[in-house]
Formats: C-alpha cells, structure tokens, sequence
C-alpha cells in the first residue's frame, strides 16, 4: 500500500493517478531505465549540448576522448592513453582501433558501421569552432591552436600557451565523436537522427512525449569479469511537464529515477535535516554527493553611486544573515552554507581551512555600516535585489534578517531570461546568480572576475576588475604544477572574498533518488548520468 503524501494537492493527484491503468506496454523480460525530464531536450547534436538535459542524453549516445570518473579525475574513454609535452602545449592521444559506430545505412559498408578514427575527432572538433555550425561549446578550444590527425589512430592538439584544465575540458559532451558522413548527410536534421558510439543507439524520439534508445551490442567497453556493457536493454525518457505528476509518477514505480527536488514536494519526501522520511525510507534510497554549483548573489561593481560600491556595505551585508538557518528550513538541509569562497566543496581549491568567507555576525555587519557612515542602516537608501520565482523564499528571508539591521532591502521578481537580460546588460546593481561548473576546476569559478571576462562578452557578470587579481589568474590559468596552481587559486578565492563583489549563499548538492531495485548507477560532483553498470532487479 503506497501512503499517501499529507499534501493536499498531491494527495489529489497521486489517488488520480492510482486509478488510471498504466499505458506501459509489458516489458517484464527487459530492463528498461526509465527517467523523466520535465524541461524537455531541445537536441541530441553534442555541438549544442549546453544544458544538463541534453548533456544526459548526449552521454548514452557518443563518447570523447576521455571520460571524468566518479572522483572527477580523467579516465581513458576513446583515447585509450595520451601524452603531454613538457610544456603543457602539446596532447598526444593514442586511440583505440575497436570503437565502432552504430549501424547507419549511411555507411558504406556491408555491416552498416566502421570504426573510429584520428580523422574523425579531427572533423568533430573543427566543426565545434566553425562559426557557421554556431556551436555554444564552440569556447572549449579558445586555447587551441590547432589539431592533426597523425594516422589512424594518433590525434593531437596543439595550444597556444599553457592550459591546466584543458584535459578535463574534453570531458564534456561538446567534445563527443560523430561521423562525418551522417552528420552532413542530415545537416542541421542530425540534431533528430543522432548517431554515435555511446553505450545506447537512437532508437525513436518523439518531441515532448517520450525518447528511446536502445543497447548497442559493439559498444567497445567491458566491466572487470569481462563482461559487456551496458547491462541495461533500454533507456526510455519521458517528457512530464508538471513536477508534482512527475514526483508522483517516481513514487507510484513507473519512473526508476528522479534528480533532485522540487519545492513542491521537498517537504513530503526529505526531513528538516535532509533525510527520508520514514514512510519512503524502505523503498527509496537516495544518493548525495556535493554538486559543482555556487549559488550567490552579486554586486554591480561600476556604480560608484550606489551605497553598494562601498566595500563595507558589501561586506556587511554578508555577515548580516544566518546561512545555516537558511539551509536548514528554506532548503532542507540540501546543500553546504556559502560560508567559504566561490569554488565549492569537491573541486581543489575550496577553501579547506577557513581562513576567510563569511558566517553570521550581526555585531560585525553593525559595526561596518557605522564605519560606512549608515548606524544602524539610517541614511541608507532602499537596496533593490534581483531574482527569480525559484529562489523568492530565499531573498524574502535575507530581506527579513537585514532589515533588523536597519538595512532596507526591495525583492524585484524577473522572468529568468529577463533577469539575465538585465545582468549582461548591467542594468541590475544587486542580483541573484548561480554557477554551475563547465569542467571540474576551480579556474572555471574565478574566471568570473577576471577583467578579460567582463560582461557583455564574458561572464564576469559583477563587472568585478584587479590588476593583481588579473596577474594572479593568468599565472594560474599557464602553470603546469598542479600544487602552485591551487596556492594560487586559494589566494584568488580569498582576495574576492575580502572584496566581496558576491554573497556565496550555498553550496548545491547532487540527489539522486531511485527504487531499491535499481543497482549501479554512477554519478560525481558535475552531476553526471552514467548508466553503464546499472541492473534493475524485476519487481515482485
């Protein structure tokens, strides 16, 4: 007997549900991996896998040359060993000769397949950088200078200059190996008849109801008995709009995993302290590990009219409310508090020491807005800030906390996209953010306030801009000594701390729920999908 949830909504929805028969046909005999995306998959093209949805589905379909393991740390995929220069300019990546991809009538040959070669990641990769193509990605190799094809089996990159993280860049989905005679055969079509050399094989995808991909029998990769991957037969997508009907859909089995929580039903699933509730407990389990995103609000930095160009303020604001209570009731206690720097808990680089950020100290933020010249916030104009629907509940609390501190603070709600309209613009002196990682370095997180980035072109989205922070980055970005390049980056994270063109409020966290019958399945800290190991015990 499943129990009902004490929400009257999804108590509604969920009887509902139960009295509708499952449209499922029988695949008693198969397992089928079964999850929903509730914002939908505009493509499954690797060129343009610039969000998690795609990126998920990418990652059945194609591989790259390396893949990122659980630890984050790069694992041989295509490339099965690879060299770099001493100088850090040259990658030299020796390939395997057994990767296949799947059958396409548009091979010409007799088993409708061939394999992979140098040639083929050289296609891919300049049709990344080829302007007319228009791919998001096209940035991973601003730092190349050019790549070759040695022969057969031998691909090498050539960079301009040094660059730390670029191994961990070709990680991403952007990098994935597609062939070229089905790419241009389809043209801008490809991004509907996807053809890869990933542990699934396209299968049919209709757009906003359900995609499928089924076992590719030549995928090139084995487990440790030798035997081949994946275990699974299928993986099937559906596409539920409605998060609630979608969490129902999970809880009811006809969904094997859910990612994350919504707001609408943390509270029916998750404890104040982020454990499951006892009623799911024996059914569910969940798997947590911290997520590679900083969420923040930042400050205008070239508005030297606002009470917000003052340091003090800055700095008093984010000693002026309690994170730790913010997580624990707003949050459910998913996620760290924000009291450290900008580079989050998993990657090298996070502040382990504690030797600056912030934690809550009312008497320290009264103090610097009396230095300031606002006791007790008097004088001080209203402080607009900037944010979203989804994170209403957060801003509303800060506003509360600062307002015993005289600070008076205006909750502005924007669209998304008008939100982040107005941040490239810099017509928002006070705004919401989050930064999700790209690759698994803290470069990608400080990179935010380097001057070369400043808005509208780049990310620096504070306008945020230091001569010797400049220096310090650019020495980082070019070392080749992995323990000078984290020194440095502590010094950076520390220096923008004191600055405080941002408010760090968590560190995020990856949940991932599923069925006590689902075994295998792995993730990291970029909240990857990795469905290669996973089994599904059939339910009795």
């Amino acid at each position: 007997m499943i129990p009902l949830p004490r929400n009257p909504l999804l108590t509604t929805l969920l009887a509902t549900l139960l009295t509708v028969a499952c449209s499922i046909p029988d695949n008693s005999d198969k397992q089928i991996f079964r999850y929903n995306e509730s914002a939908g998959i505009a493509t499954l093209d690797p060129a343009f896998a610039k969000d998690q949805t795609i990126i998920w589905a990418c990652t059945q379909l194609y591989n790259g040359l390396i893949r990122l393991d659980e630890q984050l740390q790069p694992q041989p995929c295509i490339a099965k060993r690879w060299d770099v220069s001493p100088d850090g300019k040259c990658y030299t990546f020796i390939l395997r000769d057994d990767v296949y991809f799947h059958k396409n009538e548009l091979f010409a040959t007799p088993d409708s397949t061939r394999t992979v070669k140098a040639h083929d990641f050289l296609y891919s990769f300049n049709r990344i950088i080829d302007p007319d193509v228009a791919s998001p990605g096209r940035w991973v190799f601003d730092e190349v200078d050019h790549f070759q094809a040695i022969d057969d089996t031998t691909f090498v990159i050539y960079l301009k200059q040094p660059f730390s993280p670029f191994l961990s860049l070709l990680g991403m989905a952007y990098c994935s190996v597609v062939p070229q005679e089905v790419v241009e055969h389809y043209s801008t079509d490809f991004r509907q008849h996807p053809c890869g050399t990933g542990p699934f094989r396209f299968q049919l995808w209709k757009e906003s109801v359900k995609l499928v991909m089924r076992r590719n029998e030549l995928y090139f990769e084995h487990d440790s008995l030798d035997r081949p991957l994946p275990y699974l037969d299928a993986v099937a997508v559906t596409f539920i709009v409605d998060k609630q009907t979608n969490f129902l859909e999970f809880i009811k089995g006809n969904l094997d995993f859910m990612n994350s929580l919504d707001a609408s039903y943390k509270d029916e699933l998750l404890t104040r302290t982020g454990e499951l509730r006892e009623k799911y407990a024996d059914r569910i389990d969940m798997v947590s590990t911290p997520f590679l995103n900083t969420e923040y609000l930042g400050f205008r930095m070239e508005k030297p009219d606002s009470p917000l160009h003052d340091r003090r303020i800055r700095q008093a604001i984010n000693y002026g409310f309690d994170r730790r209570k913010m997580m624990k009731y707003l949050r459910n206690g998913i996620g760290q508090p924000g009291t450290g720097g900008m580079v989050p808990c998993g990657l090298p680089g996070f502040d382990t020491v504690g030797d600056y950020g912030y934690e809550y100290n009312p008497q320290k933020a009264l103090q610097l807005l009396e230095q300031a010249g606002y006791p007790h916030g008097k004088g001080m104009p209203t402080l607009t800030l900037s944010t979203t629907s989804n994170y209403l509940d957060l801003c509303k609390y800060i506003q509360q906390q600062l307002g015993l501190l005289g600070i008076n603070v205006k909750v502005d709600v924007n669209p998304p996209a008008a939100l982040r309209e107005q941040i490239a613009q810099g017509k928002s002196s006070w705004f919401r953010g989050s930064w999700i990682a790209d690759y698994p370095d803290a470069e990608n997180y400080l990179s935010l306030f380097y001057s070369g980035n400043r808005c509208p072109a780049g990310a620096n989205y504070t306008r945020y801009s230091n001569p010797q922070y400049d220096r310090l980055y650019r020495q980082a970005k070019s070392t080749t000594d992995p323990e000078r390049c984290i020194a440095l980056y502590h010094q950076m994270d520390k220096m923008i701390m004191e600055e405080a063109p941002v408010i760090v409020l968590y560190y995020d966290q990856v949940l991932h729920f599923t069925h006590r019958n689902v075994h295998g399945l792995r993730s990291n800290a970029m909240n990857a999908l990795d469905l290669r190991y996973v089994t599904i015990d059939k339910r009795t």
